[in-house]
């Protein structure tokens, strides 16, 4: 791959030869944040040399980056290096919108590649689903999108990471304790065994700290390291083997639990949701943003408790209107869809039957939708990896049985 330098073609060969090294030494300049170096980032744009001064061009993904005064330091403390420079002149650039999507996947394509690996297979749909604040409906819309999963035959995993705040057990009607059994495929490590929920064809499998601690009432005093290191135990010792999505109900806000998952599982998207309030609207923003700076796609927004739709059709925006649409078009992310304020679905949440599963009600066509749309744009990156992992496996089998 040509590197994306511009070379002077005006001075000798000796000249282009000291350029081509003035680029190899900028290859050990590692942007912190996006964890690449700077050349195959496409962040150099040029590099020179004049006389006995290298003149480096560098575009920054934007132009009050943070980390502008250590790159410099990095960039003319290796140039100096070389033996025919004696001065650094650094001019700073500002990546456009598409050189920053490009950044953006290359630096999560680097995470998932250096990324230790998890029990999550890789060929899952991991969904991490969000909100700014807490009270928005994000515990409810999560049980009711991995159900409504299941109900068509996939096999869901549904990850409680609100360790304080745990409320996907009682939504989902489970209250057996979790268990840890030897796993044959992990070398024999006992790993946590999910609760397990059949659906139709489909199974959903659920880990929360809700299964763990004596009582629903237990109060869990964790710090924010604690919780961290929760996260990262539910995701490397839990049997998530089989599961075709994972759906990881996050708690609010931007702290320690949100940070380490896009280290961990880099594959993870993320879904916000709001409610129409333009309160909850300003702080869903903050998550977006966090959700951004680690590199993680966002998926889309989910309006939840949108108007109450009363028995006579007539509409009743309680909680205000446009906030969901107000968000998805300030980030740049589709709205997914409005779920409607009705009872049935606080109710399916404290009886432990998700609304989508037994009722058809407005909230219930407006989930299905969703998860329809989910399926059309998402899944299809999961079956094309499930379906070459098929195909690889179709050409051993059939190299096996051929004579000779």
């Amino acid at each position: 791959m040509n590197d994306p330098v511009e070379t002077s073609r005006s001075g000798s060969t000796a000249t282009e030869t000291v350029e081509t090294e003035l680029t190899g030494l900028l290859r050990g300049v590692i942007d912190p944040e996006l964890g690449d170096n700077i050349v195959d980032l496409g962040m150099l744009r040029s590099v020179r040399i004049d006389g006995g001064r290298a003149v480096a061009r560098v575009a920054l993904t934007t132009a009050g980056c943070p980390l502008r005064s250590s790159l410099q330091n990095e960039i003319t403390s290796r140039l100096m290096s070389h033996p025919e420079v004696s001065d650094v002149v650094i001019e700073w650039d500002e990546l456009d919108q598409a050189e920053r999507s490009r950044v953006m996947e290359r630096a999560r394509a680097h995470a998932r590649e250096g990324a230790a690996p998890t029990a999550v297979p890789t060929r899952t749909v991991v969904l991490a689903v969000a909100s700014g604040k807490g009270g928005v409906g994000k515990s409810s819309v999560t049980v009711n999108l991995a159900a409504e999963l299941a109900r068509r035959g996939r096999v869901v995993g549904v990850l409680d990471a609100d360790i304080w705040g745990f409320s996907v057990p009682r939504m989902l009607g489970v209250d057996e304790r979790l268990e840890a059994r030897a796993n044959p495929d992990a070398d024999g490590r006992p790993l946590i065994s999910p609760a397990r929920i059949p659906v139709g064809d489909g199974e959903l499998r659920v880990v929360s700290t809700g299964l763990l601690v004596e009582t629903e009432g237990t109060a869990l005093m964790w710090r924010g390291l604690m919780l961290a290191k929760a996260l990262e135990q539910f995701l490397n010792d839990v049997d998530w083997s089989g599961i075709d999505h994972l759906l990881i109900d996050m708690p609010p806000g931007t702290g320690d639990v949100q940070m380490a998952l896009a280290r961990i599982l880099p594959q993870a998207r993320m879904i916000v949701v709001t409610t129409p309030a333009l309160a909850a609207q300003k702080v869903a923003v903050r998550v977006a943003d966090m959700a951004r700076r680690s590199h993680m796609p966002i998926v889309g927004v989910i309006e939840n408790m949108s108007a109450f739709v009363a028995p006579d059709g007539s509409r009743h925006p309680l909680f205000g209107e446009g906030g969901g649409e107000a968000l998805a078009g300030e980030i740049g992310v589709p709205l997914l869809g409005s779920i409607p304020l009705e009872p049935a679905v606080s109710a399916g949440g404290d009886s432990g039957e998700p609304v989508v599963l037994f009722s058809d009600s407005p909230a219930t066509k407006v989930v299905r939708q969703i998860v329809d749309r989910l399926e059309s744009e998402i899944v299809p990156d999961s079956e094309m990896i499930g379906c070459t992992a098929r195909l690889l496996q179709a050409v051993e089998a059939a190299l096996d049985e051929a004579p000779g």
